[in-house]
């Protein structure tokens, strides 16, 4: 883990940089130099380190039902860095800038996740994370507007829920979906980090679940004032959002203090780049009181947490715990 006495009490620069639709048609170049252009934005308003968003080179390919799944191949990165993100990969060294980046991964082996790194202000990947929490659905539901199908195209991610040093910081990585999850954030708080990335593509529509836009919007942002607050990290989320061949995907980029408060967050549903000065030392008070772990967690009584994954039976009490 990282020493970040040098940090505590000091400031860097943390930007969300959101993205707009991304239509079908633009290549990956053009969508590098559009992410490049808001690199340089950020680092130009005192960004030391810049989260993308979720599948950040290309449309959000699983609204789109093949039968054969090869067929989507292209969107998906066989190396990274490759000769298509270069071009960002070279502007972070130069500008001395690290980053957060999602995209979609295919193995040698063949294997298809939806994947994000870590990058250092040396252009060097520090850390890798492939989802966990994959909504949607992978049968084809012709009838609607907008499909979403993750658990066709990806799988499961395997490496689990890491925390990487990165440029004097403990960063632990999530994606989209994982948000909504409270496991992830403990398993990352509890493994030293510091902040938590995440990127998002978050349609209006999903097959399932209908939210008026307001409620979609508010449990977006509760979920990251939640999870930043019940276990003092920074939050930094990013979106890919607008409208993306005719489906509309939420913004509301922003970044959140261990103390659950918004410090800054997207007004757009555009190429936006907002930027804080985020303290490491804000989070001391949290972790040394109401959040002190160590003092004050009890794992022993915590076990369905693991053993269960559906809603099921109370758990009895002992017997004779009411004599």
């Amino acid at each position: 883990m990282v020493d970040n006495q040098e940090k505590a009490g000091g400031t860097f620069g943390l930007a969300v940089a959101q993205v707009g639709g991304i239509q079908p048609s633009e290549s990956k170049a053009e969508v590098v130099e559009r992410l490049t252009g808001l690199l340089r934005d950020a680092a130009a308003r005192g960004a030391d380190f810049v989260v993308f968003p979720e599948l950040t080179l290309t449309t959000f390919f699983p609204r789109y039902w093949v039968d054969d799944n090869s067929g989507m191949d292209a969107n998906y990165e066989t190396s990274m860095p490759n000769d298509d993100v270069a071009p960002l990969f070279a502007a972070g060294r130069d500008l001395g800038v690290g980053f957060y980046l999602g995209y979609a991964e295919l193995t040698p082996a063949g294997r298809r996740y939806n994947s994000s790194v870590t990058v250092d202000k040396e252009g060097a990947i520090t850390g890798k994370y492939r989802k966990v929490h994959l909504p949607g659905h992978d049968d084809n539901r012709a009838t609607l507007r907008s499909q979403h199908l993750e658990k066709k195209y990806f799988e499961v991610g395997d490496l689990g829920f890491g925390v990487f040093p990165t440029d004097g910081l403990n960063i632990g990585m999530a994606l989209c979906n994982d948000r909504r999850w409270p496991e992830v954030y403990r398993a990352l708080s509890l493994q030293g980090a510091d902040l938590v990335v995440l990127g998002y593509n978050t349609p209006m529509e999903v097959p399932g679940w209908q939210e008026e836009p307001h409620a979609k919007m508010a449990t977006h942002l509760l979920s990251l004032q939640a999870g930043a607050y019940q276990n003092s990290v920074w939050v930094a989320a990013a979106a890919k959002c607008g409208y993306e061949d005719g489906v509309y995907m939420i913004g509301g980029s922003a970044i959140v203090a261990p103390s659950g408060e918004i410090v800054a967050k997207a007004m757009t549903d555009g190429d936006e780049v907002v930027v804080a000065q985020v303290d490491l030392d804000m989070a001391r008070p949290f972790r040394e009181s109401v959040f002190d772990f160590a003092a004050h967690r009890r794992p022993e009584h915590y076990a369905i947490l693991v053993e269960r994954t559906g809603r099921g039976e109370p758990i009895p009490l002992p017997a004779g715990a009411l004599d």
